[in-house]
């Protein structure tokens, strides 16, 4: 049978709510129609993309990849059938929390001067590629290792790692920390986005716990609480000052690299253009 835009909408409204029943009440269709629509899909792609029962419902491994596939097709469908978007075509650059620090306007300005036909739109997605794979945008700031298959990087900087803590704590009167400092208190992880694992640490000397966030905004509230502490890079303070946190220099942790990726294939024309102007911007600072 052919496959059309209702399965995919189908599919990702199912993994999406992780529930049959509820996708159903979202597409305002019928469960038995909508699960004949999932193992339509399932017949066409010859794998079972979900494991579902009375009580139990999870994506297998292949829904799992097939789901990020759906998302960008029906991303760049959207774009294309969106009115709005029959003019000069906007350049979606992605970032996860802290886009470029103090570099952010200096690059956003010089765009708007040098290329003012192709508005730059800058995007913060709570996604490990920042919505790149999901077509969500069209070249991401990213940070640490990248080894997304289907993606190209560049190189734009290396920055220096920053320990963050409660402005009141005991930390806070030290001019540099150190990891075995920050190895006395739980420390705030960002799961999705984030750059730090429990791996900065030896085995032996891992911090005495550990609480685990989705997104910067959990990862900041959970610091300024007194929960935990955290650690980032010099591109955050700029962008996330808050009057209950002090960010201070961690001395014996690896710096970070920061790429612009895109995708290989059909990328943006804008592309190489922002890579060289970010590359300019990095190494002037305007």
């Amino acid at each position: 049978m052919t496959i059309e835009l209702r399965h995919l909408r189908a599919f990702l409204a199912i993994a999406e709510e992780g529930n049959v029943t509820r996708a159903a009440a979202r597409l305002h269709v019928a469960q038995p129609a909508l699960s004949r629509t999932l193992r339509q899909l399932e017949d066409h792609l010859g794998a079972r993309l979900a494991d579902r029962s009375t009580h139990h419902f999870e994506l297998t491994a292949e829904g799992r990849a097939f789901r990020d596939k759906a998302a960008a097709a029906l991303a760049a469908v959207d774009s294309a059938l969106d009115p709005g978007a029959l003019g000069a075509r906007p350049l979606r650059l992605g970032h996860t929390w802290a886009a470029l620090g103090n570099h952010t306007v200096p690059l956003l300005r010089r765009w708007d001067e040098t290329h003012p036909g192709t508005p730059l739109r800058l995007l913060r997605v709570d996604d490990r590629t920042a919505g790149l794979t999901q077509g969500k945008v069209d070249a991401a700031l990213l940070r640490g290792e990248i080894a997304t298959p289907g993606l190209r990087t560049e190189l734009l900087a290396s920055e220096e790692r920053v320990a963050v803590m409660p402005a009141d704590s005991p930390l806070a009167a030290l001019p540099r920390v150190t990891l075995a400092d920050l190895a006395a208190y739980p420390i705030a992880l960002n799961t999705v986005s984030g750059t730090t694992t429990l791996d900065l640490w030896p085995p032996k000397d891992r911090p005495v716990a550990s609480i685990e966030v989705t997104n910067t905004d959990e990862w900041l509230i959970a610091i300024a609480a007194g929960r935990a502490v955290g650690i980032s890079t010099v591109a955050t303070p700029s962008n996330h000052a808050h009057p209950l946190l002090v960010y201070r220099p961690l001395a014996d942790a690896p710096a970070v690299p920061v790429v612009l990726a895109w995708s290989e294939g059909l990328a943006h024309p804008a592309v190489p253009d922002l890579l060289a102007l970010a590359q300019e911007v990095f190494a002037t600072g305007t």
